[in-house]
């Protein structure tokens, strides 16, 4: 169970201006004249799905390298295995210093919150070493 103050931190952080680790490197606009939802139900199958979530455990697992993470409010820098499986079977939160990075299995982007300019610049890289991308969204109310 994630302690209060672990519960209300993240609870703001999910408030703040968030950046995207995706397979596609930018926002795909409403109504483009390609085959968006096509691809992604492709790529969310197996094991095109497996893929993506090797892809985004390596990332993680290679930012602990650099960062503490804290699974859900709990865990400061668990087993490699134990982040891998939770990435692949279930929502998690990731403390990061002031930031959060959050993982959802039934989608193929992560989502960092209020990431520092350090942090930005070694998710790019870590992001394009796996064949992934960094970027931001509009952050306007109707887009969030």
């Amino acid at each position: 169970m994630m302690d209060e103050s672990a519960e209300s931190r993240i609870d703001a952080l999910l408030e703040e201006p968030y950046w995207v680790i995706d397979p596609l490197p930018r926002q795909v606009p409403a109504g483009s004249p390609g085959q968006y939802f096509a691809v992604e139900r492709w790529l969310m199958a197996e094991p095109q799905r497996a893929e993506i979530h090797r892809k985004r455990a390596n990332l993680l697992l290679k930012l602990s390298c650099y960062r503490d993470l804290c699974l859900d409010g709990n865990e400061t820098n668990p087993a490699p295995a134990e982040l891998a499986a939770a990435i692949a079977s279930r929502y998690v939160t990731l403390l990061v210093d002031d930031a959060l990075i959050t993982s959802d299995p039934d989608d193929m982007y992560l989502t960092v919150y209020h990431p520092d300019e350090e942090l930005l610049d070694l998710l790019r890289t870590l992001a394009g070493a796996e064949g992934l991308f960094l970027w931001q969204p509009p952050q306007d109310k109707e887009s969030q």
